[in-house]
């Protein structure tokens, strides 16, 4: 470990990087934050960085973590940056530095072949529609090296192949496997026991918290230190973890594997049948929830929920009960069938938990509507004290990084919701401020005379009041919606209005909705809660950001409605405390696609007059980075009109 002072040379005029790196750039807030995260390795204790957009926080934790002696895990919230992180980062800064840290990726099970379920799928021959891709996961099977389905891009990650080829938690045979030898977890989870630096997302770390909690082992080796960047999603991400959960999903999934082992074994067709059973009752369930509930949202179970849809799923209850008894005497004859009957025990069990009626204080019920599919959660009400016992409390080190922690000038906010107030000793804080000037490269735009948000005719007046800076900035816009239902108004509404090409989001895949906005070079890509953060446009491609609204949460949420009441309880205000940082930090997020280089400039346009009218608005435009605050569209004009912006 480097003394200190010293990451300011490693990182500065003469360092490693500047020979390799022809635009390398030396950042004090990229040198400062580097010498604190060396700091807190050595020192342990959590730590807490808000870094601004282009301060280099990547390279300021990631070269820390490699030149350290300490076993290192490195936790991301997206996939884009973990692969600039190991495709990218990683390399420039080993040889650099020349490094033989060893530095793996660690994904879940899911992501991995399970050579013994494409055995048995070849044996018993897939479905017409399926057999084409079971063809093309078998001859690549023969030649890959580590078994990451990633590496098969000739098939979609949505082919229904997948789960016949890999497998989860609840069907791994484990060491009983014949294949247990020549597994690609195994092996993965052998490479991670070994490596200096493992780099996983935030579902597998959450994940791997969920299993110590309830004491079913771990997914994760290990380590010194912990490292979570995007770490503003670590709270909304944890809850989808922590708790009871049973899906639709689940127990289609029991029902053919329960039928895979059964005709394997060369069971009657009394038994089959008991199978065919369930699956009837699962597919009216569904088919009841498609015709009660269209879209996708979420309820209270059961109370926010007709009785029919309740009735429904104890109609799934019985049939799982009548397979449960029939696979308990079939214990002996195979491994799968064991493992099935231990399944089906649990999925009775959870049924029996959904379908009490007895309430648990400290947990919401709820049902989700995901696609087609029906999700029961029981989740903790409060996530702190889960987090503080299973994360901060268990790591000699944990540091977490984002560009928006901060609500107003203070880290409270998040320290509450994760548990961090309680730690001891207490956190320690690090603000690395972005080196963009903003005064010069961006305006702040909030249209005049703009009707409420609750008005009916708000959205109407959001795209008016849209058009002339869309104009003004020749097209180069992202146009962000706080709901879907506005973005297909203005997706009705802006092709008539507009010369410039409108990219709507849901037309085609992310990824490819982002290539066409770069290519395009004047497009209008309409947007909602995925585009808010986790996209880098740099350049003059895209030069205004506009938005309808402040982003806070659905307030008829049911995990929302808990926590709210469960605040009041304690004597907290819940809009203060819960809904209010929420907002914050998510319109933080979306103003930070505006600028991302010294050389972009930009402008973004707010369009909720809540801003200027509440009080509150005031601690969303301290948290927002200095921009000039303009109310007259000519103000607009003028910026580009004056600037090399078109």
């Amino acid at each position: 470990m480097r003394q200190e002072g010293a990451w300011h040379a490693a990182l500065g005029t003469d360092s490693p990087l500047a020979r390799i790196l022809p635009h390398f750039r030396v950042r004090r807030q990229q040198q400062d934050m580097a010498e604190r995260v060396a700091g807190w390795l050595q020192s342990g204790g959590v730590g807490l960085v808000e870094a601004g957009t282009g301060t280099g926080k990547s390279f300021a934790y990631l070269l820390p973590a490699l030149l350290c002696e300490r076993k290192v895990l490195i936790s991301t919230g997206s996939r884009a940056l973990q692969d600039q992180i190991l495709d990218k980062d990683i390399p420039v800064l080993a040889k650099a530095w020349s490094s033989q840290r060893r530095v793996v990726r660690l994904k879940g099970r899911s992501n991995y072949l399970c050579p013994f379920r494409l055995q048995r799928a070849l044996a018993e021959g897939a479905a017409p529609r399926l057999a084409r891709d079971l063809l093309i996961v078998a001859d690549w099977a023969s030649r890959t090296g580590e078994g990451d389905i990633a590496e098969l891009g000739a098939l979609p990650e949505s082919s229904p192949v997948w789960p016949l080829v890999t497998s989860t938690r609840d069907n791994c045979l484990g060491s009983d496997c014949p294949e247990y030898g020549h597994c690609p977890v195994v092996a993965a989870r052998k490479r991670a026991q070994e490596a200096d630096v493992v780099v996983v997302n935030h579902h597998l770390l959450l994940a791997d918290l969920a299993l110590r909690v309830d004491s079913r082992g771990d997914l994760l080796p290990r380590v010194d230190a912990i490292i979570i960047d995007e770490a503003h999603q670590l709270a909304d991400l944890a809850g989808q973890y922590f708790g009871q959960h049973l899906s639709s999903h689940q127990l289609l999934e029991w029902s053919r594997d329960s039928r895979q082992a059964l005709f394997a074994a060369a069971r009657d067709d009394a038994e089959l049948g008991v199978v065919t059973l369930l699956e009837q009752s699962i597919e009216a369930w569904l088919a009841l929830g498609q015709r009660v509930h269209g879209g996708e949202s979420r309820w209270e179970w059961p109370s926010g929920v007709p009785q029919e849809l309740v009735a429904g799923l104890q109609g799934v209850a019985a049939e799982v009960a009548r397979l449960d008894a029939t696979l308990r005497p079939l214990r002996e004859v195979s491994k799968e069938l064991e493992q099935c009957a231990g399944r089906g025990q649990h999925l009775a069990a959870m049924l029996a938990f959904f379908l009490d009626s007895a309430q648990e204080p400290a947990a919401v019920r709820w049902l989700e509507r995901r696609g087609r599919g029906l999700l029961l959660h029981a989740s903790p009400i409060e996530l702190g004290p889960l987090l503080r016992a299973e994360l901060f409390e268990r790591s000699a080190t944990t540091i977490l990084v984002s560009a928006t922690l901060r609500v107003g000038e203070d880290f409270r906010a998040v320290e509450a919701r994760l548990g961090l107030a309680e730690v001891e000793p207490g956190p320690q804080h690090f603000v690395a401020d972005s080196p963009f000037d903003y005064a010069r490269q961006a305006l702040l735009y909030l249209p005049p005379q703009m009707p409420e948000p609750a008005s009916p005719q708000f959205t109407a007046a959001c795209i008016e009041a849209a058009i002339p800076v869309i104009e003004a900035s020749g097209g180069r816009c992202f146009f962000l919606f706080t709901s879907h239902r506005a973005l297909q108004e203005a997706a009705a509404q802006l092709p008539r209005r507009l010369a410039f090409p409108i990219l709507v989001q849901g037309s085609m895949p992310r990824a490819r909705l982002l290539d066409a906005f770069r290519r395009a070079g004047n497009a209008v890509l309409l947007g909602a809660a995925s585009f808010w953060e986790g996209v880098d446009v740099q350049g003059e491609t895209l030069s205004c950001v506009i938005i309808d609204k402040l982003p806070f949460a659905n307030p008829s949420d049911p995990v929302l409605r808990a926590r709210h009441r469960h605040c009041a309880a304690m004597g907290g205000d819940p809009f203060r405390d819960l809904q209010l940082p929420q907002a914050v930090i998510a319109l933080r997020q979306g103003v930070g696609r505006l600028i991302r280089s010294e050389s972009d400039r930009g402008v973004l346009t707010i369009c909720d007059p809540r801003l200027l009218s509440k009080g509150y608005g005031r601690i969303f435009l301290r948290s927002l980075p200095p921009l000039p605050l303009v109310q007259d569209i000519a103000a607009v004009r003028e910026f580009w009109h004056n600037g090399d912006g078109q």
